[in-house]
């Protein structure tokens, strides 16, 4: 059970980012954003708002392959600017060390990828290794759990989130700088498991296996967990961001106190920088906090380059990797202490936090609005959480005091065991994933050319994906398997207009 689990308010609202009260809003606003946000039960037509599911930040423009790459509509003339060099920082191919590009030089050792761009293709969602194709957008995070009382307590005082493979770091990174070889090779078996819903139609699931092939460095530690990661969609992080705390701990619910079967519980992780509490919003367990943060962990994972938040210039070479701890790397002095020193890293952030999130389309479809009506009566929404409203004290205005709706309650909940990946990170266990946000899910085929999703991508389409919940979700995915096919494919193109 987490830290918040027992009772949000027993922090205090002394801890920073995570207040129990809206601070933000007058007792007007209060009553304004409780009446916009309640659940509704007309679904007669779309609600008010609902179009702009990304405030007033939402793109209109036509819903193509960039369509998750946008900058929010509401940014002033000089944060677009601000916006396109972080663009161009994002999409920037990194060389190893040393080079005649000193400012481009210091990729890896070892690494997954050679730009942010190259994970997050068109900002969209990643995908396993198909055929010939590389595992660039899905990777292994390598993890065990405490072994001892010191451990245990380093997790509980969020000092760390788990332990790394001693020889192959957190993460397994399957290229490497010219003169060293990449950790090995992400291997996945799938076995099909076929599932007969109430009216005879038949789904195969393809249920997943994970191994490392081809290990250059040894064996992994026997207690080392696997757990596949499929690069998320970047659209509406920074309206995520700006989501009060005391929104989505007032949907914790750890005990069940209300027996409806849903017991979400928050993630707590402390900032990179500032050490300070704060709530877990940010990653398949809700292990970050920030986008900046985020953004700084995946430049040192993910590519080998460090930054003025996360100063590890070898990225994830551990001590038993003399030969990479050996290689040269691309700190310039004259540039700073770090491999992307500062205004890198906040370009960067800036990008990440204002992606805009398209426009809904058919909202007002009768099959839409039937499909929407069927996704409350079935309590996904009891997860799913359709709508926010932003933080009036917002550091950016144009994420400031916006009706949003995420889909999401940015809670952890045990997702049952055919999901489980037995790998804790911080508060969240094995069976524990946090719900992701539903926004733009209907045009993942159109941006990304595929339809896989979960975490590892093994559902490949919607309706696999649906019927792979268990845990809390059971109840939700056997009325889901208990419906007409017509209210099947309602629910569908409901989440297809996302």
């Amino acid at each position: 059970m987490g830290l918040l689990a027992v009772a949000p308010g027993a922090l205090g609202d002394d801890r920073a980012g995570l207040a129990a009260t809206r601070d933000d809003l007058t007792p007007h606003d209060r009553a304004r954003v409780e009446a916009i946000t309640r659940p509704t039960d007309d679904f007669s037509k779309p609600e008010p708002f609902e179009l702009m599911q990304g405030g007033a930040g939402t793109s209109r423009k036509r819903p193509n392959q960039d369509a998750f790459s946008q900058s929010s509509a509401n940014l002033t003339f000089e944060e677009e600017g601000t916006f396109k060099l972080g663009n161009a920082l994002f999409r920037k191919l990194w060389v190893s060390s040393p080079s005649s590009t000193q400012a481009s030089d210091g990729l890896g050792p070892l690494f997954n990828a050679r730009a942010c761009q190259s994970c997050h293709l068109k900002d969209g969602r990643g995908h396993p290794p198909e055929g010939a194709a590389d595992a660039t957008s899905m990777f292994l995070r390598l993890a065990r759990a405490a072994d001892t009382a010191a451990e245990r307590y380093l997790v509980a005082d969020r000092a760390v989130l788990n332990f790394p493979d001693a020889v192959y770091g957190g993460q397994l990174q399957d290229f490497a700088v010219p003169g060293l070889a990449g950790e090995g090779r992400m291997s996945i078996s799938y076995q099909e498991e076929p599932v007969t819903l109430a009216d005879g139609a038949t789904v195969s699931l393809r249920k997943p296996s994970y191994a490392v092939a081809d290990p250059a460095y040894g064996a992994l530690d026997p207690r080392t967990t696997l757990s596949p990661r499929a690069t998320p969609q970047m659209i509406g992080l920074g309206l995520v961001e700006q989501i009060h705390p005391a929104d989505i701990l007032a949907r914790a619910d750890p005990d069940d106190a209300d027996g409806d079967g849903i017991s979400g519980r928050a993630s707590v992780v402390r900032d990179g920088r500032s050490r300070e509490l704060q709530l877990g919003r940010f990653g398949w367990k809700a292990s970050i906090g920030s986008i900046r943060q985020q953004s700084a962990e995946a430049f040192v994972g993910d590519i080998g380059i460090s930054n003025p938040d996360v100063n590890k210039p070898w990225g994830d070479c551990t001590e038993a990797q003399a030969a990479c701890l050996a290689m040269p790397v691309g700190v310039q002095e004259r540039l700073g202490d770090s491999e992307a020193p500062d205004p890198v890293l906040d370009l960067v952030t800036f990008y990440s936090q204002n992606l805009a999130v398209p426009a809904r389309r058919d909202v007002g479809e009768p099959i839409v609005l039937r499909g929407k009506q069927t996704f409350y009566g079935l309590g996904c929404a009891s997860c799913h959480t359709p709508k926010f409203v932003t933080r009036r004290d917002a550091p950016n205005k144009a994420q400031a005091f916006q009706l949003i709706w995420p889909y999401s309650d940015f809670l952890l909940h045990d997702m049952g065991e055919g999901l489980a990946d037995g790998q804790q990170v911080g508060d969240a266990g094995g069976r524990e994933w946090r719900t992701p946000p539903l926004w733009g899910i209907g045009l993942t085929q159109r941006v990304s050319g595929h339809t896989f999703f979960l975490h590892d991508g093994r559902a490949r389409n919607l309706a696999e994906a649906i019927l792979w919940h268990g845990g809390e979700a059971e109840t939700a995915r056997d009325g889901f398997a208990a419906l007409p096919a017509a209210d099947r494919a309602a629910l569908i193109a409901f989440l297809e207009s996302l």
